[in-house]
């Protein structure tokens, strides 16, 4: 195919961090990891994104194969630069606080760092009870599941989804894989292990205009680059 691995993998990487961070299910893992155990959120989430890079990159590697490349290419450039401009306009004109007000409203918007000792005791005690259950019990637990299925489903039809189709059409698609998984699981592992302070801490307009930049490089690297047959 004459694509190269590593260039197909820091595209991705960088695509990944960039528009995951401050994105839903960065919150919606933050989230839930201040309330459940952070290894079965970390692996709900983790394997949801796994699993949606994996079916994104094989849609994007299929489609030069049922559409000729070079309308694949023009369809990529159109869509990085689309995602651009996108980025750019959410980075203007949405406040920084609206991503994660909206997933606290999904997901029960009683969610409070200082509740009351009785949660935190019972919450406590869920947990031991949850982390003395044999490994398998815990890899179907509720929680595990819950966390999965708001990730996966949040994720479907992202912003962040149809970039990495669009990427794996132009790209070698293992460099996409390998470097969207990685992206992924540092963004994931962020999130669970910091809480909503790092999410706060970030500033959500100054990653939106970063990723807009790199979408719109990207989508001007792909105009000026000839088309791999």
């Amino acid at each position: 195919m004459g694509l190269s691995i590593v260039q197909g993998f820091t595209k991705s990487l960088a695509m990944t961090v960039l528009s995951e961070i401050g994105d839903k299910t960065f919150f919606a893992a933050a989230i839930l990891a201040m309330r459940h155990p952070r290894r079965l959120v970390l692996s709900g989430c983790l394997g949801a994104l796994i699993i949606m890079t994996i079916l994104s990159a094989l849609v994007g590697w299929a489609a030069p194969n049922l559409i000729s490349r070079k309308w694949t290419h023009h369809v990529t450039t159109v869509l990085f630069l689309g995602f651009g401009f996108w980025s750019l306009w959410d980075a203007f004109n949405e406040g920084e606080a609206e991503e994660l007000a909206e997933v606290e409203a999904k997901l029960g918007g009683d969610i409070k760092i200082n509740g009351g000792s009785s949660k935190e005791n019972n919450k406590d005690d869920d947990n031991l009870k949850k982390q003395n259950r044999p490994v398998l019990a815990q890899f179907f637990s509720p929680i595990l599941l819950k966390a999965f299925s708001i990730t996966f489903f949040g994720e479907w039809g992202d912003k962040s989804q149809l970039a990495t189709i669009g990427l794996a059409a132009d790209e070698n698609p293992l460099g996409v894989v390998l470097g969207g998984i990685i992206g992924q699981a540092l963004c994931t592992t962020a999130a669970v292990l910091g809480g909503k302070s790092l999410a706060t801490s970030i500033s959500e307009r100054i990653v939106a205009l970063s990723g807009g930049v790199l979408f719109i490089v990207f989508g001007i690297q792909s105009f000026l680059s000839p088309i791999q047959s």
